[in-house]
């Protein structure tokens, strides 16, 4: 019954058939291996913050001796000591920032540090409305005269979390986003390009947690990958189904021709009679 499928047109048909059931194959088998990549990765990045994190305080010259100097990477989250004094007089609130479901702001001060540069520091977050708690004078007031803050490192922003973008432009005194491009308009000295949360926030500041660094998570390309996985498999699947399907057809219509069974045509598939028949 199916000894056509040794014909050359059938064995073209599943030599292709073997060749895109082996390429959907290897494709999937690509995008999981993407995916699983990305995993490792974001495993390797929490181990390695959190050994960071754990380490004793390093001074701030040694990791960023100079205010252009980006955060090297495996440091954020690194424990930094820094010595200066609060610049006060140049406090921003940062709103729209959430901690443990609350929506609050940041209180960040520059510290004043060596060489007269200022190095960005979250004091701590509060909850409320930045706006109505700086008209009522209820945001903390940073210490005075020299102190050393011990904070983690942290990546400078590169997008707004507070929607300040689409809200249109922050009342003076608050920042949108925490980097040397969103400050140095605001600060009439230099600043380094990162930030640091302060470990130890006096109260009521609560301190906020160091984010991840960069592309360090699970993010939507990793779940793409996971999808494509699927995908290229079901494609696998969908053309050995297919090739099965049709096999199955014609071996049946072989069959059915080999006993007599073949369909008569409809009258209206009939064709014509000529028109030159004889009398």
């Amino acid at each position: 019954m199916y000894r056509f499928l040794l014909t050359p047109r059938w064995l073209v048909v599943s030599v292709v058939t073997l060749l895109a059931v082996a390429f959907c194959v290897f494709m999937g088998s690509w995008q999981l291996s993407r995916f699983q990549w990305r995993v490792d990765q974001h495993r390797s990045a929490k181990h390695d913050q959190v050994r960071t994190a754990a380490e004793a305080p390093v001074p701030l010259a040694r990791v960023l001796p100079t205010t252009g100097t980006q955060v090297p990477d495996g440091d954020s989250g690194r424990q930094i000591s820094a010595t200066g004094s609060y610049d006060s007089g140049h406090q921003l609130l940062v709103p729209g920032r959430t901690l443990d479901g609350h929506d609050g702001f940041y209180v960040l001060t520059p510290l004043r540090v060596g060489g007269g540069a200022a190095l960005p520091v979250v004091r701590g977050w509060l909850p409320g409305e930045a706006s109505a708690a700086a008209r009522a004078g209820s945001v903390p007031a940073a210490p005075t005269g020299q102190v050393t803050v011990i904070g983690a490192l942290q990546y400078p922003e590169t997008t707004d979390p507070s929607g300040a973008t689409a809200r249109g432009a922050l009342p003076s005194g608050q920042l949108g986003m925490i980097s040397a491009a969103s400050l140095v308009n605001v600060l009439p000295y230099p600043v380094y390009s990162s930030w640091i949360t302060a470990t130890h926030p006096a109260a009521p500041l609560k301190a906020v947690p160091p984010a991840a660094p960069p592309n360090s998570g699970l993010d939507l390309k990793a779940f793409q990958n996971l999808g494509y996985t699927g995908q290229w498999f079901v494609f696998a699947g969908f053309v050995v189904f297919m090739w099965f399907r049709f096999a199955r057809r014609e071996g049946e219509a072989r069959a059915d021709a080999a006993l007599g069974l073949v369909p008569q045509k409809a009258p209206d598939e009939e064709q014509e009679p000529s028109a030159a028949t004889p009398a």
